[in-house]
């Protein structure tokens, strides 16, 4: 039963979902007194029940589509161990618990954290199977979990809020899209439009580079001056520089030879860069 818990919630795509809330939080705060272990704990928790949730809901909506991909086909729902009723429990247990939890950090935290899964449940994955666009649609939720860090620190959705949303949001595109690269005929058995041309083709990989290069921009504005109490140090902006070259490096890569190999790669190193990103933002903040 456990295992199938870690499986309906997506343990480990949540856990890295709230490194990045974490990330966000540690960036935002200002004052460690005053109970920041308890916030910092009712983030975590609070965030895990809201992306578990969204994966729960996510699973129970796709349950017949999963069955046909061999990724997914043995996932808790379509495989019959656990039953549409018992996910939904839990998805709604899931989204109750966090919501409060969220919300005894401030109202909006708890807000975004229910927009988020209004959006990846009710709209990015019907859309899935209609449109390459979901992947836009659902790079929003996908891109709150980091600005989500810096509200439930400060209470307050500002510019710096917002580039930290801006950072993930063009993230996701690379991120998924390599994801679709190298799953594209599992995907193509339960009609997934994940690519934007539909195909592992040029233009595909022509705009993950392109996508690429507004990542390294957007993560570079901090140093700029114009985004509020977010901000990095030249050192770091030149840190941030070459990790974005070494992703783009691997986009270009996936252009040249448009490889699965290429875009699996391509999709570690991307996981491995909002990581190692995140880590010097909070790095730089300490250390000035």
């Amino acid at each position: 039963m456990t295992t199938d818990f870690l499986e309906i919630t997506k343990a480990r795509l949540a856990v890295s979902v709230v490194f990045s809330s974490l990330a966000g939080f540690m960036l935002g705060v200002v004052d460690f007194q005053h109970g920041f272990w308890v916030v910092l704990l009712k983030l975590a928790i609070g965030g895990y029940c809201m992306v578990g949730a969204s994966n729960a809901y996510n699973q129970v909506i796709e349950k017949d589509l999963d069955a046909l991909m061999d990724r997914t086909k043995n996932r808790p729902v379509p495989s019959g161990r656990m039953t549409v009723t018992t996910a939904l429990i839990i998805a709604t247990l899931l989204t109750i618990l966090g919501i409060a939890i969220l919300y005894t950090i401030n109202p909006k935290t708890a807000m975004f954290g229910a927009i988020s899964i209004f959006l990846y449940t009710s709209v990015y994955t019907p859309l899935k199977t209609m449109t390459p666009l979901s992947v836009f649609v659902g790079a929003f939720p996908g891109a709150i979990p980091f600005m989500l860090g810096w509200v439930a620190a400060t209470g307050n959705f500002g510019i710096e809020a917002g580039t930290l949303f801006l950072i993930q949001f063009f993230w996701q595109f690379p991120h998924f899209w390599a994801i679709g690269w190298f799953l594209h005929d599992d995907y193509a058995k339960a009609g997934f439009f994940m690519l934007p041309s539909g195909k592992k083709d040029k233009s595909t990989a022509l705009q993950i580079i392109l996508y690429t290069i507004w990542l390294m921009i957007a993560s570079l504005l901090p140093v700029l001056g114009y985004t509020g109490d977010f901000f990095i140090s030249p050192i770091s902006a030149v840190v941030i520089f070459f990790l974005g070259l070494w992703m783009l490096y691997y986009a270009i890569q996936l252009y040249k030879t448009r490889t699965t190999k290429a875009a699996r790669t391509l999709m570690l190193v991307s996981v491995s860069y909002i990581t190692l990103l995140q880590i010097v933002y909070i790095i730089d903040k300490f250390l000035r």
